[in-house]
């Protein structure tokens, strides 16, 4: 059975005085619910410039999750995570209209990572991203949604170049701006050992996926990882909310898919 250890920690950093990170999880109660559900971990990032950022970023993870624990049996990840997702930027578009006359504009990023069996599906929108880290090495499983990276798509920049574009950190896609978001979606195959690392901006702008591989990977203290983690972003920073979740794959059920169901593999 897909076995999972994991740890998570959110820090407003050291020159901002509230936090508009939010993050959550849904475990499984048992070996039935982690055979038809799995587990799932989500982090969300509420826009800068935006009123209640804070607000949405939390409604965004709440969201999810429910809809994941409330979810019908053996539904497929990706179109598990592809539906809550956009249920979750419904509820926070809703939640802008509803705050005052007019609207008050509300937006989060969100990525979100879902675990059956032996495989992840990652969900994204926005710049909040998710590493995989398999024998010491990073790898991004998501694409920031800014200004600067779709430069660097389009060939306008060079990836040298738009590290240190102004433009960088302005998103092009997030939840909660219009009544439906383009969702970024990919699945995963994952092995004993793998750690998976969400985090938002206030992370990965201060600390390289090499230092968090070393950090969180080859058998660290996932506790001790995180504040570790937090502790290089702030002494480097510090300017924004710093928020990561940890997830070690400690073992996997091997199945293989037929008309779209599981059986399993020897």
């Amino acid at each position: 059975m897909l076995d999972v250890e994991f740890a998570q920690l959110s820090d407003p950093g050291k020159s901002r005085d509230h936090n508009e990170d939010y993050l959550g999880y849904a475990a499984p109660e048992n070996e039935e619910r982690a055979r038809s559900h799995g587990w799932l971990f989500a982090l969300a990032d509420g826009v800068g410039g935006h009123d209640d950022g804070e607000v949405a970023s939390r409604a965004a993870v709440e969201h999810l999750i429910t809809g994941f624990r409330s979810a019908p049996r053996s539904e497929a990840l990706g179109v598990l995570l592809t539906r809550l997702v956009q249920a979750a930027n419904l509820c926070v578009y809703e939640a802008g209209k509803r705050a005052s006359v007019g609207g008050t504009p509300m937006a989060t990023t969100l990525v979100a990572c879902a675990l059956r069996y032996d495989r992840a599906a990652v969900a994204h929108a926005g710049d909040s991203r998710c590493y995989l880290i398999r024998q010491g090495s990073a790898t991004l499983l998501t694409r920031d949604h800014t200004v600067a990276n779709e430069q660097v798509k389009l060939g306008i920049l060079s990836a040298k170049v738009a590290a240190v574009s102004p433009n960088r950190h302005v998103l092009v896609r997030s939840l909660g701006n219009e009544l439906f978001v383009n969702v970024d979606l990919a699945e995963h195959q994952v092995l004993p050992g793998d750690v998976l690392l969400l985090c938002s901006d206030g992370l990965h702008n201060s600390v390289e996926g090499s230092e968090m591989a070393a950090v969180a990977g080859q058998g660290a203290n996932l506790d001790a990882a995180a504040h570790r983690l937090i502790e290089l972003a702030n002494d480097r920073d510090g300017g924004d909310n710093i928020t990561v979740s940890i997830m070690r794959v400690r073992d996997v059920e091997r199945v293989g898919m037929y008309r779209g169901r599981p059986y399993k593999l020897r």
